[in-house]
């Protein structure tokens, strides 16, 4: 019995030729193309199951470089916010330069630009070597500044070149005003050793009035510097000998420690 069943299927096939072949030519294609018809969507099915692989492929590699391309453009947001933060850093360095050399040349007075020459390592906060001496018509005891203010003064002269000694040195002691109600006036002297941006106004009149953030400037007694030459600002003060007369600390507009390029005040 078994065996019949497997003497139909090949019987079919051999049935379904013979007529196949029996047709006429136009029927024949027509049948042909019917059954191409029929499987064609199985070719079609095997053909995109083996293209799958290759753009699954491509869209893989494709994400990878987007995502390779996005973390470049990330790093270079980066780098131009960094850029962008150190252009306005100087662009404001500028302008208050700009504007402090304004108000510096505004001021009556005759001004001749010295370089930083040389410091002494063992007073580096103290003194400066300038590269302008008599020749140029520098003489002792000539105003220096900075854009800021009053950095200190000259205190020898050779033909070439000159030493200023600054703010906060023993030997630069200079008669200062507080801009304050009562105009109080008094001693710049040195500071404390640790911090050369602070000096001490002293003898200040007993029980004065001062505040912190006040105007520190030259008095104009003494005759070295001019009067109205910024220094610096109040930061605390205290009573001395027992309410005798007053001290205060005062900020120093000019950085001693990063002098480059200063200004004689010349006669």
């Amino acid at each position: 019995m078994f065996k019949q069943k497997n003497y139909i299927g090949p019987g079919i096939v051999v049935l379904a030729a013979v007529l196949i072949l029996s047709l006429p030519p136009s029927a024949a294609s027509h049948l042909k193309l019917a059954i191409g018809s029929l499987f064609l969507p199985l070719l079609g099915l095997a053909n995109a199951g083996r293209q799958l692989p290759a753009d699954l492929a491509d869209s893989v590699l494709s994400r990878h470089e987007l995502l390779k391309e996005i973390d470049s453009l990330r790093l270079e947001n980066q780098e131009l916010k960094v850029r962008q933060l150190q252009t306005g850093a100087i662009e404001q360095e500028n302008e208050e330069l700009r504007m402090g050399q304004e108000s510096l040349f505004k001021q009556p007075w005759k001004l001749k630009v010295a370089d930083v020459v040389m410091r002494d390592p063992a007073n580096w906060w103290r003194s400066i070597e300038i590269d302008l001496g008599s020749r140029d018509g520098i003489t002792p005891n000539l105003a220096v500044m900075t854009t800021e203010g009053l950095a200190g003064r000259v205190s020898s002269v050779g033909l070439h070149r000159s030493q200023v000694v600054l703010i906060g040195d023993p030997n630069c002691r200079i008669s200062a005003l507080v801009e304050d109600p009562a105009h109080d006036v008094g001693i710049l002297s040195a500071g404390g050793p640790f911090d050369s941006s602070l000096a001490n106004l002293t003898y200040l009149a007993g029980g004065a009035n001062l505040k912190s953030g006040q105007q520190v400037v030259t008095s104009g007694i003494g005759g070295i510097f001019p009067k109205g030459i910024p220094i610096g600002q109040i930061v605390d003060s205290r009573e001395v000998e027992f309410g005798l007369y007053t001290e205060a600390r005062v900020k120093l507009n000019a950085n001693p420690g990063a002098l480059e390029e200063v200004y004689v005040l010349m006669p």
